[in-house]
């Protein structure tokens, strides 16, 4: 499923966003369906969409008055907005098992096969998350051989999807931004790396509708199981 009839594109590097594109993020609603029977998915759900929704806030917001919360800070307070607006007891325990769930996401299946036949094509990951954080899941799920590097946002002290994000991993490749692949399965995130000027793949796995918003991706693939054949490493 590849947009604008393309075939092939022509990057000399590979950028991953890491949450929901290279982890699945609902794979913490097993652990939540296991603490609160019968709302484990509802909580997930809720949670990652506050957690996204607190970074564009807290990017917006920011001000002499008003620092920005790292990933970790915003994770946590997304879990307890979610919690008592669906009435959970969330106790302290369980509240600090959720919040480990995210040091520890499922890969999605084709992940680690992908990364390796994209090498020895230069392969990033470039996310919201702290580098405490990113590193950890990279190892801990065994990722981390097949990257070549692993870029915070807080290098930049802003979340996606604002250009100085993009911009690290121009800095990092010394790479003009269209000989940069930049790979995300959250619709919002290939918009705001289109308009920076990044050569943009979207994995829509959900089938969804394009954003409006803003440019669309250079092309839409279904699973990155498609993705080295698009770049010409399959």
């Amino acid at each position: 499923m590849i947009a604008n009839s393309v075939s092939t594109l022509s990057v000399d590097a590979l950028v991953f966003d890491a949450y929901g594109t290279l982890f699945d993020v609902q794979s913490v609603a097993t652990l939540a369906e296991r603490l609160f029977s019968g709302q484990g998915a509802a909580l997930s759900q809720l949670w990652r969409s506050k957690q996204l929704e607190y970074t564009w806030l807290q990017s917006l917001m920011l001000s002499p008055m008003q620092r920005r919360e790292d990933f970790a800070a915003i994770t946590a307070h997304a879990l307890d907005f979610s919690a008592e607006a669906l009435h959970l007891p969330l106790t302290a325990a369980a509240r600090h098992r959720l919040l480990d769930a995210y040091l520890d996401l499922s890969p999605y299946p084709d992940v680690a096969t992908v990364l390796v036949t994209l090498a020895p094509m230069p392969r990033l990951v470039l996310s919201n998350g702290t580098r405490e954080m990113l590193e950890l899941l990279a190892a801990t799920t065994g990722l981390a051989s097949h990257l070549d590097a692993v870029l915070s946002v807080d290098a930049a002290g802003v979340y996606k999807p604002s250009p100085r994000v993009y911009q690290l991993a121009v800095d990092h490749l010394k790479l003009l931004p269209p000989r940069i692949g930049f790979v995300s399965s959250n619709g919002w995130d290939a918009v705001g790396a289109k308009a920076f000027g990044l050569t943009v793949i979207w994995v829509n796995r959900a089938g969804a509708p394009l954003e409006r918003h803003g440019p669309k991706p250079d092309a839409i693939i279904g699973s990155l199981a498609e993705l080295p054949a698009l770049v010409g490493r399959a």
